[in-house]
C-alpha cells in the first residue's frame, strides 16, 4: 500500500514538473525524402547539405519559435499554413503557394484548422554540419536586414541574434553581417 502511494505521488510530481517547466510535445511529423551534399556551394563558399522533406502539422498545432541556419524554401501541398513572424505579423498560405525563410529569420508555423492537416514540402540548404532548424525557447525578433529597420527606435525591437545598445549598433550589425548575394545572369534568349 505504501509503495502504491509513493508511486502515485511520484507520477503526480513528474506530471506537475512537466507542466511547470514547459515540456512540449509536438505531433508534427517529418519525412526525409532526400539528403545530398554540394561540395562547394556558392551560397556558403564551402560545402552545403540539401535536405528535402515533407512536414505534416496536425489541426490546432503551433510549432516552436525557430530559425534556419541557412535557407528554407517551402511549398504548401494541402491545408492552410499560417506563418507567424517573430517581429510580429502573420501570413496564411494555401495549396500551391510558396515562401522562403532567410538565414536566421525567426518565425513559427501554425495549423489553425480544427479538422485538416497541413502538409508542406521543404527544401533546406545549410552549411555542412549545421541542422536544418534551430528551435528557440521563446519568441524573438530578428535579425535586422536593413538600415531602415534600425531607424526610428526600430533597433529596440530586435532580440535575435542579440539586442542592440543603440541605432548605430544595429546599423553597424546590418552593414557588417555576412551576406550572400548571388548574381542572376541575364537570359541569353531574351
Amino acid at each position: 500500500m505504501k509503495i502504491k502511494r509513493m508511486s502515485r505521488t511520484f507520477v503526480i510530481a513528474i506530471s506537475l514538473g512537466a507542466i511547470l517547466f514547459g515540456v512540449i510535445a509536438y505531433a508534427a511529423t517529418t519525412v526525409i525524402l532526400a539528403v545530398g551534399t554540394i561540395p562547394n556551394s556558392e551560397l556558403f563558399d564551402g560545402p552545403a547539405t540539401v535536405t528535402v522533406r515533407t512536414l505534416t502539422i496536425k489541426p490546432g498545432e503551433v510549432l516552436a519559435w525557430h530559425y534556419h541556419p541557412g535557407y528554407a524554401f517551402s511549398v504548401v501541398k494541402s491545408g492552410a499554413l499560417t506563418v507567424e513572424e517573430g517581429c510580429g505579423g502573420e501570413e496564411t498560405l494555401t495549396p500551391g503557394q510558396s515562401f522562403e525563410e532567410l538565414d536566421g529569420h525567426v518565425h513559427r508555423a501554425k495549423n489553425l484548422s480544427a479538422t485538416e492537416d497541413v502538409v508542406v514540402y521543404n527544401t533546406f540548404i545549410v552549411p555542412q554540419g549545421k541542422p536544418t532548424t534551430v528551435n528557440l525557447p521563446d519568441r524573438r525578433c530578428g535579425p535586422p536586414r536593413s538600415d531602415s529597420e534600425c531607424r526610428d527606435d526600430g533597433w529596440m525591437n530586435f532580440t535575435q541574434p542579440r539586442t542592440f545598445v543603440n541605432q548605430g549598433d544595429c546599423i553597424d550589425y546590418v552593414r557588417h553581417r555576412a551576406r550572400i548575394v548571388l548574381p542572376v545572369p541575364e537570359d541569353p534568349q531574351n
